[in-house]
């Protein structure tokens, strides 16, 4: 009797064993899933007007350039705009500079659980994608339209509104859907640090890809010696 025992098959241990097999390789492809899917760099606009590597909005065909990294919400970002916009532009147009506009979000905080840095950074890349040559302006009439910090910020339709106002149509899709938002976080999470800063912030400059603190911009009407 006790030879029979001793060959008989466990079966409940194989169960178990197996059950454990299985549990274990279901915890190793979710943990793989969740690191893909934090990892997942989103899918980059298409097109000429954005460089799919940097993320950046390109404007322009200079042999130099000028970076700047800017979150729709961003006062002081619309305060650089309002002081050196029709300067940069300048050096745009003069083919000194090619123009790399950064759309990223840091402070979707300050919109009240709407992520309106992150919806307008996506916008962005829709308008740039759609007609590269509205990028600016786009940019400009955002700005022109900011909200203030800890409001709701733009809906959607008000931004797409602000599209259609500098002829850009046909993105309701992609601004609504957010098609452009994880892209838009991986690009923020590589944003350089400005000289003397703690963190990421906006506005950050670079220039000839090296990146400036901003208390050595020079002053209005001055900008152009940066590349000189």
């Amino acid at each position: 009797m006790a030879q029979a025992a001793a060959g008989k098959t466990n079966w409940f241990a194989i169960w178990v064993s197996v059950a454990v097999v299985a549990v274990v390789a279901l915890v190793i492809a979710l943990v793989v899933w969740m690191n893909n899917a934090a990892t997942d760099p989103g899918t980059p606009p298409s097109g000429s007007g954005v460089n799919q590597e940097t993320g950046a909005v390109v404007v322009g065909s200079g042999e130099q350039t000028l970076d700047t990294y800017i979150d729709f919400m961003c006062p002081i970002c619309n305060q650089f705009e309002q002081t050196y916009g029709d300067e940069i532009l300048d050096l745009v147009n003069n083919g000194t500079i090619t123009l790399n506009i950064h759309p990223i979000a840091i402070l979707d905080r300050y919109s009240q659980g709407t992520a309106f840095s992150t919806r307008a950074a996506n916008a962005m890349y829709c308008v740039a994608e759609a007609d590269p040559d509205a990028a600016v302006p786009f940019m400009q009439a955002m700005f022109k339209n900011q909200p203030a910090e800890n409001s709701t910020g733009l809906t959607d339709d008000q931004i797409l509104e602000i599209a259609k106002s500098v002829g850009v149509e046909g993105i309701d899709s992609c601004v609504t859907d957010g098609t452009y938002q994880k892209f838009v976080t991986s690009m923020t999470e590589k944003t350089p640090i400005a000289p003397g800063s703690s963190g990421i912030g906006t506005p950050t400059v670079a220039v000839n890809g090296e990146t400036i603190a901003n208390s050595t911009i020079p002053a209005k009407g001055q900008f152009a010696t940066l590349f000189q």
